[in-house]
């Protein structure tokens, strides 16, 4: 990742094979379930607010594939629908905008459109009334949609990832700033830290400013990103272990790993109210700090799992996610091999008891 914008080559895995996101997404649906209370706690508030559109239009904004897509538009409807009972109000016409990059596998999420149309009329029947979805592909990092044209604006798990690797992490002479690391790790200097806030705080800064210009006055937004905790295992840092290891073995040469910068951030609480504030067009409504253990603990049938089996689950999760990062930096064939050294580095992780994830909800509304 030196010079490749993230928009020419991130997508979550399409399909629905053993490393589709389809196939590895629970993580990313117990967050946006997590998120539902102030999904709709913004859209029961926004509605109460004098709301006379005839038409209540919003957008998620980093969608990927899969029925994931749809849960945040469920979370809108029943909220629409529940407020409009206790206003004795028929419920406006929803238009929902389904926003990823373009390598995204929209095709998947709209192959599960009709099921979803049927589970509507099922359950809602003529209570609701119309629901129209679209795709919107683009990065969210600048402009989408025609000005104040949006009321609510959902992102979940998308804004950790930053439009390009940041800059400034070689030396004059050449040399990596952030030797045999991939991101930010334990032994990175601070001015690797101060490249990646730098590239997080132009690109959420870029964020913040273009859904002003899309939100109506008082709009809602809701966003769900992953955070930092320097207690705690960062999962970067050991795939960059596993990918040191290849590079002492001669299989991956060392100028691909000193180039290979993760264009990720996972922001403070602190960070993110500082740079709300400073770009002013938002205000908090809420902040919210959660932790989400690696440790999976039972699969589907309700066996426990050991830390091998933790371990690949895990792996497989992150290659879902990550694939088509790795795979156009250091290419097809050395990926296989990555993630089986990845999936080792993870069982010495959850051996510590130190494999927990943090992540912010944050509810915004426009000034």
């Amino acid at each position: 990742m030196v010079s490749e914008k993230v928009e020419q080559v991130l997508h979550m895995n399409g399909g629905e094979g053993e490393y589709s996101y389809v196939k590895n997404a629970s993580v990313q649906r117990k967050v946006i379930s997590e998120a539902k209370h102030l999904i709709q706690e913004s859209i029961s508030e926004l509605y109460c607010s004098n709301f006379s559109d005839e038409c209540f239009k919003i957008a998620d904004l980093g969608c990927s594939s899969g029925p994931n897509a749809y849960l945040p538009t469920w979370d809108v409807i029943e909220a629409l629908q529940t407020t409009c009972y206790l206003l004795n109000r028929k419920p406006p016409v929803l238009q929902v905008f389904l926003n990823d990059l373009p390598g995204n596998d929209f095709n998947s999420t709209f192959k599960l459109l009709p099921s979803f149309y049927e589970r509507l009329k099922a359950q809602k029947d003529d209570e609701f009334g119309q629901c129209f979805i679209a795709a919107v592909p683009g990065s969210f990092y600048g402009r989408l949609f025609p000005t104040h044209s949006l009321h609510f604006i959902f992102s979940s798990y998308a804004l950790h990832w930053l439009s390009q690797a940041p800059k400034g992490l070689v030396s004059g002479s050449g040399n990596s700033l952030n030797k045999d690391n991939i991101y930010i790790a334990k032994t990175s200097p601070p001015r690797v830290h101060k490249a990646y806030f730098d590239q997080f705080e132009s690109d959420f800064t870029t964020f913040l400013k273009s859904r002003s210009e899309e939100l109506k006055l008082g709009g809602r937004m809701v966003l769900a990103l992953k955070s930092d905790d320097k207690r705690y295992h960062n999962i970067w840092e050991a795939f960059g272990e596993a990918i040191c290891d290849l590079v002492s073995e001669g299989l991956i040469e060392e100028s691909k790993l000193e180039s290979f910068n993760v264009p990720f951030y996972g922001p403070s609480a602190e960070e993110i109210s500082r740079l709300v504030e400073q770009e002013g067009t938002f205000s908090i409504h809420k902040l919210e700090t959660h932790y989400q253990n690696w440790y999976v603990g039972f699969d589907n049938n309700g066996n426990k799992l050991d830390y091998c089996e933790t371990a690949k689950q895990m792996a497989t999760r992150f290659r879902a996610i990550a694939e088509s990062l790795v795979a156009s930096h250091f290419g097809n064939d050395i990926v296989d091999e990555i993630y089986k050294r990845f999936f080792v580095k993870l069982i010495e992780c959850l051996k510590t008891g130190l494999g927990v994830s943090p992540y912010l909800l944050i509810s915004l509304i426009k000034k």
